[in-house]
């Protein structure tokens, strides 16, 4: 989103009206800061967006964001990690979905600073995919065979 701001060249207004340059006039940082909050709100889903949508200004709209899905409290980084090693894949969704869902938790760890070593997202990976191996029945051999095409090359 923060991409977005900056292509639309209001990313300032997330500073606030009284930290914008001194040499924008009034209606240029208005204008600005109400571009701010429409590409706020365009780029939102649902769910956040009834989270913000009452924030009066697109500064307010951010902090609230960073305040309810940034937050690096120990709490919020215990329920990511419990969220990374009780992953469970599903018979019921493909393989893509599941492992978006996968991707996503690393991501999140990623953006409240968490490191995640490689061996242990491979270790939680290869639990996840031995069980969906173990549901659908496919050939041992396969299951031997999931780790070391990811230890060659990051999956090949």
């Amino acid at each position: 989103m923060q991409a977005v701001l900056t292509q639309q060249k209001c990313v300032e207004a997330l500073k606030g009206e009284a930290a914008m340059p001194a040499n924008l006039t009034q209606a240029k940082k208005r204008e600005m800061i109400d571009k701010a909050k429409s590409v706020i709100v365009l780029c939102l889903g649902d769910k956040v967006l009834r989270d913000v949508a009452r924030e009066p200004t697109a500064t307010s709209m951010w902090a609230k964001m960073e305040s309810l899905y940034m937050t690096k409290s120990l709490a919020h980084r215990q329920i990511l990690k419990q969220q990374l090693y009780s992953f469970k894949m599903v018979e019921s969704k493909s393989i893509s979905e599941q492992l978006a869902e996968f991707n996503k938790i690393l991501d999140d760890l990623a953006n409240i600073e968490v490191n995640v070593e490689d061996e242990d997202k491979r270790c939680c990976y290869f639990v996840h995919y031995q069980s969906l191996l173990s549901i659908s029945r496919i050939p041992s051999f396969m299951v031997r065979r999931a780790p070391l095409l990811w230890r060659k090359s990051k999956w090949l």
